[in-house]
């Protein structure tokens, strides 16, 4: 016979689902969750998978023979995309595309990119920030805290005109004009 739980472990079970229970890599995923500040863990898992996919393209590209063409011709272009979108420091080295991660994504996400620019302080307010509208990359206002940011575009990412906060700033700087902003 089984004894009757407790007030405490009642509580606890109820904040526990066993039907959906999943492996977690030994809490890896929730330090990156926590660390990048994503509000949805599915995105995490999407980076998982296109990190996952991005290093079995470059293990079967680094398996092909030397003397392939066809082995240097896909290893340059894999490189290039992957340093085009941030994911690598160089272009030289395939075995750095065998060991990206799904922190690789998101150190490349609008909220890490404006802190990294200085235009926030922490990864919570730059969240709150791009989820507010006072964010835009290039000519569009950016909403979505998930928005990969590439090489080209990390120059473009700056306050929407229509922000107090770039109002402030201005007005900080003495730079204001208020024929623009009227």
């Amino acid at each position: 016979m089984v004894r009757k739980l407790k007030y405490h472990e009642q509580k606890l079970l109820k904040k526990v689902d066993f039907i959906t229970w999943k492996v977690d890599n030994a809490g890896k995923e929730a330090n990156v969750i926590r660390r990048y500040h994503i509000r949805k863990p599915s995105d995490y898992t999407k980076y998982n998978k296109l990190s996952r996919e991005v290093r079995t393209l470059g293990e079967k590209i680094k398996s092909l023979e030397d003397t392939d063409p066809f082995k240097s011709e896909a290893a340059s272009m894999l490189l290039e995309k992957l340093y085009s979108m941030g994911l690598m420091r160089n272009k030289i080295d395939l075995e750095m595309a065998t060991r990206l991660t799904a922190s690789s994504f998101c150190r490349r996400r609008l909220p890490v990119v404006m802190v990294k620019c200085r235009l926030s302080q922490n990864l919570k307010n730059a969240t709150d920030l791009i989820e507010q509208g006072h964010v835009r990359v290039g000519p569009d206002m950016i909403t979505d805290p998930a928005f990969l940011v590439t090489r080209n575009l990390e120059d473009f990412v700056t306050w929407v005109d229509s922000s107090k906060i770039k109002q402030h700033v201005l007005r900080y700087n003495d730079q204001r004009d208020d024929f623009a902003l009227a």
